[in-house]
């Protein structure tokens, strides 16, 4: 992925910069209208755009794959709400302020909030794990607002014109951000290993990862998480921003902490956790992404020649 406009062709170079100068006029516009009806009219826009811009066949097929016992009125009404919660996540991302307020001011419940509490009192790691739900910034902004400072991992945008104001609106929720990669990394360990909190987005296919099931069919799921909780000897807390009736204000939801044991274990328990809390909000979840590609196991080197069983019939014959 390039890091920066120069390392794309002429052809990248132009269809990113219109499609980031498209996407900056259309917030900046937006930003025109007062928050409280702006939330709702971008959300109502993305919803009502999903079959043009592609949003409905993804959750139509991911739908159809793990919930095949929807009927057409329940998975027609789930492509408008999963367009209309993106549409207003990234509104709220870029609303500043506003934004902030309303998540700052959202309670915050479950027994993981014990746990954090303890941790932060002990000195003792946290990896908060969350997934693209609600609004997950609305999550730590809460939390950062009642004082658990944290760092995040995020994925940087093909886009390189549209990251770099991306993720300086994520900066405006809290920092440190730490940018997927190694160098990334070793700053998100270093902040582990002196007692820190990170905020951690497990819910995307993610190369290298372990077959683990989701909604009952298997998904590529990163393991990283759990094994960084085992070797820094982390607290990892599930957490959600969920979405109140009124699709402004949210509630922070810590579930209880997952139990230490094997990496694999771990982000089975993760996966259905958050199983569990989409279940209950089906509308809030990223149905958009593609949770279940394909999983491509890693290639086999060829056996030497010699001890192939074609070569040892050969021999004997």
């Amino acid at each position: 992925m390039p890091l920066d406009p120069s390392q794309l062709s002429a052809k990248q170079r132009v269809s990113y910069f219109a499609g980031n100068i498209a996407l900056r006029g259309i917030l900046g516009l937006a930003g025109l209208v007062p928050y409280r009806w702006r939330v709702p009219m971008m959300g109502k826009l993305i919803g009502s755009l999903g079959s043009v811009i592609g949003f409905d066949r993804r959750v139509r097929e991911n739908l159809a794959l793990t919930c095949p016992e929807l009927k057409e009125p329940e998975v027609a009404k789930l492509c408008r709400q999963v367009g209309d919660n993106a549409g207003r996540m990234i509104t709220e991302l870029y609303a500043g302020d506003p934004f902030l307020e309303r998540a700052q001011a959202a309670p915050i419940s479950g027994p993981g909030l014990q746990a954090l509490e303890e941790a932060r009192a002990a000195g003792r790691p946290v990896i908060l794990v969350t997934a693209h739900f609600g609004n997950y910034d609305a999550a730590r902004a809460g939390l950062i607002s009642r004082g658990f400072a944290m760092g995040a991992l995020y994925r940087r945008m093909a886009n390189p014109y549209f990251n770099r104001h991306y993720v300086q609106a994520m900066e405006r929720v809290g920092t440190p951000m730490f940018e997927q990669g190694k160098r990334g990394m070793v700053e998100m360990v270093r902040h582990l290993k002196k007692g820190g909190i990170i905020a951690i987005v497990a819910d995307l296919h993610v190369h290298g990862g372990e077959l683990i099931d989701f909604f009952g069919k298997p998904a590529v799921t990163s393991t990283v998480p759990a094994e960084l909780a085992r070797k820094y000897g982390a607290a990892v807390i599930p957490v959600y921003g969920i979405r109140q009736e009124n699709g402004l204000d949210f509630e922070v939801l810590l579930n209880a902490e997952i139990p230490a044991s094997d990496p694999v274990t771990m982000t089975r328990a993760i996966c259905d956790d958050l199983e569990s809390v989409v279940r209950r909000h089906m509308g809030q979840w990223f149905w958009i992404h593609r949770r279940w590609k394909p999983f491509a196991p890693p290639p086999v080197e060829p056996a030497p020649l010699e001890s192939r069983p074609e070569a040892t019939a050969k021999r004997d014959s």
